[in-house]
């Protein structure tokens, strides 16, 4: 009796104690109704329970598919449920196990300032939750970029390259930063980008995003700025309008400036301007379809091509006195006018209406008027009647007689006192 006695305690003596902390093995006995599994402790003669929040971080996952009665885990002990050693069990957790082993592992493979690949995992308020080789890291939203992001769910599902900024096992605490491995990828792509590039250089590039002033083009980690003013020969209101982020585009170098960080770029210059050969399509004397685009106090602006605007001036819009042109045409009037002239170094032309329009009755006899004043001044035979008509008051005061040329309108005051003089020699 004494010998059984004394096997019984020492057995007992023998149970291993099981301590908050240790790592320890269990063997899955039975999987319960409130979704927790019992394992026995190997080498304790007592038994686990481990909850499904520490089985998985995977709330959505079925306690069947992830273990069988009969496995043995690898388990931490996390708090004592019961007092008695013999008939006690332990909060057990597969999960923090494996974080506290992938901890171990990461803060043996990296130290701060490393560069690590790593998938985003949740977004939340202040930024990136990001698994780096099992350990939860967390991105602050204003490490994620090198300007402000409006919307962070874009990031959701991405791998991102950050710089380790802290790591602390002990506090499971792993910061990193995006926007550092920006800045430093973005300090090499400056250099490359100015030691290549000169001005006058046509490359391609990506619209990376855009603003009301213009559009950033993506030139490989370095972005140059193309002003409203220079996207298309046409006018353009917005940017939006006629591009669209991650678009293709072809673009001209019109300025770089390394001191700061600027390039400027022009997508119209590498397009065949639309006063090319402007001579050609719009000859003088020519007749074209325009529509008015805008009407001022001197006139209107009338685009007869694309890009291509002529000033209609106030006095070539009627045959009728005009004193406001906005009183005889507005912006979208579609209007037939006829080039005037053309100066392609300026890229200006000169459009009439009223020269295509017939002229009313009173005013065609006052230019005929005014061409026969003109033929009388340049000396055209029977044209000095008019002209001495119109300056017969003169000649009524002159002395009669004294000249009877037929070019008399032209006679000079030597021409009529010759014969007078002549006596006196």
């Amino acid at each position: 009796m004494n010998e059984e006695n004394n096997e019984l305690l020492a057995a007992l003596d023998s149970v291993a104690e099981v301590k908050v902390g240790d790592v320890v093995k269990g063997e899955v006995l039975a999987i319960d109704d409130n979704r927790q599994v019992i394992v026995g402790i190997e080498g304790a003669g007592v038994e686990g329970v481990i909850p499904m929040r520490e089985l998985s971080s995977d709330r959505d996952a079925d306690v069947n598919d992830l273990v069988k009665v009969g496995d043995v885990l690898d388990l931490v002990v996390v708090s004592t449920i019961g007092s008695d050693k013999e008939g006690g069990s332990y909060l057990l957790s597969k999960r923090r196990l494996e974080a506290r082993r992938a901890w171990e592992e990461v803060a043996s493979k990296y130290n701060e300032g490393d560069i690590v690949e790593a998938p985003v995992t949740q977004v939340v308020k202040g930024g990136l939750v990001v698994d780096v080789d099992g350990v939860r890291g967390f991105v602050p939203a204003s490490m994620i970029e090198n300007r402000f992001v409006q919307d962070l769910n874009q990031y959701k599902g991405q791998t991102i390259r950050a710089k380790i900024i802290e790591i602390d096992p002990a506090e499971s605490r792993l910061i990193l930063s995006r926007r550092d491995v920006l800045n430093a990828e973005r300090e090499e792509a400056l250099k490359h980008v100015f030691d290549e590039l000169s001005v006058g250089d046509v490359v391609e590039g990506k619209v990376a995003r855009m603003t009301n002033f213009g559009a950033f083009i993506d030139l490989g980690g370095v972005d140059g700025l193309v002003h409203v003013s220079e996207i298309s020969h046409d006018r353009v209101s917005q940017p939006s309008d006629v591009l669209s982020v991650g678009e293709p585009v072809k673009v001209k170098v019109l300025g770089l400036d390394p001191e700061r960080e600027r390039i400027s770029l022009s997508i119209k210059a590498t397009e065949a301007g639309p006063w090319d050969d402007i001579e050609e399509k719009a000859p003088v004397g020519s007749v074209l379809e325009g529509t008015v685009k805008r009407v001022v106090d001197f006139g209107a602006f009338v685009e007869v091509f694309p890009g291509v605007e002529g000033l209609v001036h106030v006095s070539q819009i009627s045959h009728k006195h005009v004193n406001n042109p906005a009183d005889v045409l507005k912006a979208g009037d579609k209007v037939q006018v006829k080039v005037l002239d053309v100066n392609p170094e300026k890229q200006r032309l000169s459009l009439s209406i009223k020269a295509l329009e017939e002229a009313p009755e009173g005013e065609e006899e006052s230019n005929n008027a005014s061409s026969s004043a003109n033929n009388s001044n340049n000396g055209g035979g029977n044209s000095d009647r008019p002209r001495r008509q119109a300056r017969r008051p003169r000649q009524d005061r002159a002395p009669k007689n004294y000249s009877t040329s037929e070019e008399e309108g032209n006679a000079t005051l030597g021409d009529a006192f010759g014969d007078i003089f002549k006596d006196f020699n």
